[in-house]
């Protein structure tokens, strides 16, 4: 373990895809006491190009291997960030706190509950930190409604949604191939298999694990025309991704009811033509917040202008800027720092390593890792109940009601 604030940190890269690579990137240029000791990809190729990267920076040359177990066993790694494909991420991450690295992971959605289970139960054996490295939580704008929920600027929360909603047409069907990872998922499961880009942010508003938790789902599924649609008119009839056989609904939309009243209403929407957008929103007594129009409503205050204009309260997020900016995003605009998705990796990166240097609990701990991926086997056991009622498992056993 990290004992002192300002010991280098011996850093193991494991899995050096798009996403691999970018976290590569933002953990060099952000961290002057961080040194990436080891690299692990089953490519070659991904492997030199990450050593490039490095080497571009006048670092010394790591260690390079293709097997995930000679990360685990080297001495010279305090640190694994393991960014590999989804159906990995638990057995490596549990094997890593076995073998006592510190872990920050990547996210996904889980393939059973009983992984999830597993987490936890490596995390409470090995008392191994380990982070879910859940990028959205760290944006500005869910920073800064982090901010003004907890000076109680909406009041009394009752709603939240979000959603992760991006045509990924393009990507599935001219960049993949049949074998590649999400034609595989979406031949296989219908199911919100990406939840944590928009449940993470309303977890942390509503106060989930610190006396408030996710109690149960409803799920249900839109038909699956989307992606074959797409192929059709852009390879022809007789293309294989045409007539591969799709079982991931187009729309996914997940009811999830919290202990404390509140409800939470998710979208996946990713094979039809969209805009990108993660759609949050937060209700409460005194106000709410939309990021598809970029406004903030607040009671009163807004009330007034409705008589003489209606859309003077539309786009007026950077109005609440002055007063309610987070701390984490007014120091990083501050120095003009840059880094992938508008900074926000960057700034998750900085509260990963901090928390290890000083020892502080993990601010997206095992057990908001093992809620939020569940989402994915919930919704997908939900679905294929015709929209049941589905419970979520108590991970911290009753421990969320006194934090």
């Amino acid at each position: 373990m990290i004992e002192t604030t300002d010991k280098l940190i011996h850093v193991g890269m494991i899995g050096l895809g798009l996403r691999g690579t970018s976290l590569l990137k933002d953990a060099l240029d952000g961290h002057n006491n961080i040194k990436i000791t080891v690299l692990c990809d089953i490519s070659r190729d991904r492997l030199d190009i990450a050593k490039e990267e490095i080497a571009l920076r006048n670092e010394p040359e790591p260690y390079v291997c293709t097997d995930y177990h000679e990360v685990l066993s080297h001495n010279d790694v305090d640190v694994v960030i393991i960014a590999t494909g989804w159906e990995t991420h638990v057995q490596i991450a549990c094997e890593a706190m076995l073998s006592g690295k510190i872990v920050g992971c990547e996210v996904s959605g889980a393939y059973s509950v009983e992984d999830c289970w597993k987490l936890v139960h490596t995390y409470e054996k090995t008392h191994t930190p380990i982070m879910m490295l859940e990028n959205c939580c760290y944006g500005r704008d869910e920073l800064m409604l982090l901010n003004m929920v907890n000076q109680g600027v909406f009041g009394e929360l009752v709603h939240c949604q979000g959603g992760y909603r991006h045509d990924i047409r393009s990507l599935c069907v001219d960049d993949c191939g049949l074998d590649h990872f999400r034609i595989k998922h979406f031949s296989a499961r219908n199911c919100d298999y990406y939840p944590t880009h928009d449940l993470g942010p309303i977890a942390k508003l509503l106060g989930i694990g610190k006396g408030n938790r996710l109690l149960s789902l409803v799920s249900v599924a839109s038909k699956a025309v989307g992606l074959n649609s797409y192929a059709i008119r852009n390879k022809g009839t007789d293309d294989a991704k045409s007539n591969v056989r799709i079982a991931q609904g187009d729309v996914i939309t997940t009811t999830i009811k919290c202990s404390g009243g509140e409800t939470i209403v998710l979208f996946l929407d990713t094979t039809l033509p969209r805009f990108y957008s993660r759609g949050l929103q937060v209700q409460g007594t005194l106000g709410m917040y939309c990021e598809d129009n970029l406004s903030v409503y607040i009671d009163n205050e807004e009330n007034a202008k409705l008589d003489t204009n209606w859309s003077s309260q539309w786009g007026n997020v950077e109005q609440y800027r002055k007063d309610y900016d987070h701390p984490l995003w007014r120091s990083f605009s501050e120095k003009k720092e840059k880094g992938g998705h508008d900074g926000m990796d960057r700034i998750m990166l900085n509260v990963f390593f901090d928390a290890i240097r000083t020892g502080s609990h993990m601010p997206i701990d095992v057990y908001d890792m093992a809620d939020w991926k569940c989402v994915t086997v919930l919704s997908e056991q939900s679905i294929l109940q015709g929209g049941a009622p589905c419970l979520f498992p108590d991970f911290r056993n009753g421990r969320w009601v006194m934090d």
